[in-house]
């Protein structure tokens, strides 16, 4: 079995995360558990808008959409850069730009 890699949260990912619905997230410490293990989320999608290797995790939920924008791939560690309840069907630029700037800044920090 393999070594669950560590999960690092980046700015208020895990605040956001922890606001979510108690059904929302806990799917989502599912599919974050998911990754951690080497494994595919059962909902994804890449988002290189954002960067290199970065996924969109996909929640449904009775109380909406949420989302969870993240990074496995780039040391032994999953990276989320942003966690946030999506209200239309277009993800925002603002949402985009925000987890854009925080892998920039992961990158940069990681020296890669």
């Amino acid at each position: 079995m393999i070594n669950p890699k560590p999960v690092e949260f980046l700015g208020s990912s895990l605040d956001d995360l922890r606001a979510f619905p108690l059904a929302a997230r806990r799917e989502a410490g599912h599919q974050i558990d998911q990754v951690q293990r080497g494994r595919e989320p059962d909902d994804w999608k890449p988002m290189s808008t954002v960067g290199q290797c970065v996924r969109e995790i996909r929640i449904r939920d009775v109380s909406g959409a949420f989302r969870i924008i993240y990074v496995a791939k780039i040391t032994d560690a999953v990276y989320v850069l942003h966690c946030f309840q999506k209200k239309t069907e277009k993800t925002s630029k603002a949402d985009v730009d925000l987890a854009a700037k925080r892998y920039r800044d992961l990158v940069k920090e990681l020296g890669q």
